[in-house]
């Protein structure tokens, strides 16, 4: 029986060119292209296991994946030197929008998905026209209440069933997710929303940051949020906001 060895892969991509992670029937995603890249560079079909999934257009500055491969004929795992020609390898077949940062063994039960603990994402915003940001921040026109925005924020870090920010028709068993960090952090040219939780749901943050808006707005107020979360009807909270402007930030093991 041939022994295999499970390795993680840590990696970030602009996502602005792919239908998200996830392998799709009729679309270009991340995983189908990293699946490729290894599997030229390994010389054998691999199949990758992402930590989460992320839709059309949203970023990644930390992704984990986990895949097997098998052993040398000395079952020896690989060298520091040979990880690292393997990892420039994979790289200089990925396009520029895809960056392999390293590859390690991890235990044969170890995975990608279920292990991680904490997962941050951040959206950025910014107000006045800058080349540079469009496809990578959400311009909006006028600036909305930070102050406000926080407080319906801290407001949502109160519960724990977030079915009213979930995508319809999604195919999990639990819509709880422990929400540990949610803020908004303002800078010179805009503002950056921060959200840590153990897991999220299907286009969660989006929907959340929409939501927000509409309190920064003032459109309605922060303790009306309880009203939208206690509904648990995705039509009572905000219109999702612009995909380009998310990123996951962090995934904790």
């Amino acid at each position: 029986m041939t022994a295999k060895q499970r390795h993680f892969i840590e990696l970030s991509y602009d996502g602005t060119n792919y239908h998200g992670w996830q392998i799709q029937p009729n679309a270009t995603s991340v995983q189908e292209v990293l699946n490729k890249g290894l599997s030229v560079i390994l010389r054998k079909p691999i199949e990758t296991t992402g930590c989460g999934r992320t839709d059309t257009g949203v970023h990644a500055k930390e992704f984990f994946a986990h895949f097997d491969v098998e052993k040398f004929m000395d079952h020896r795992p690989w060298t520091m030197n040979e990880k690292d020609n393997i990892v420039k390898s994979v790289n200089a077949i990925l396009p520029k929008d895809i960056a392999v940062k390293r590859i390690f063994p991890v235990d044969e039960n170890a995975h990608a998905r279920f292990d991680a603990t904490l997962r941050s994402y951040e959206y950025h915003i910014h107000f006045n026209k800058d080349p540079f940001k469009t496809g990578y921040s959400w311009e909006m026109r006028d600036r909305p209440d930070i102050g406000l925005m926080n407080k319906a924020a801290a407001i949502i870090m109160e519960y724990t069933d977030f079915s009213c920010f979930s995508k319809s028709n999604t195919q999990v068993k639990t819509n709880i997710c422990k929400i540990s960090k949610a803020e908004w952090i303002a800078g010179d040219n805009g503002i950056v929303f921060h959200i840590s939780a153990d897991r999220f749901l299907r286009n969660m943050v989006r929907a959340i940051v929409g939501t927000l808006i509409m309190v920064g707005k003032q459109e309605t107020n922060p303790e009306d949020v309880r009203a939208i979360i206690k509904s648990k009807n995705r039509s009572k909270a905000g219109t999702s906001v612009p995909a380009c402007g998310l990123y996951l930030a962090e995934v904790r093991y």
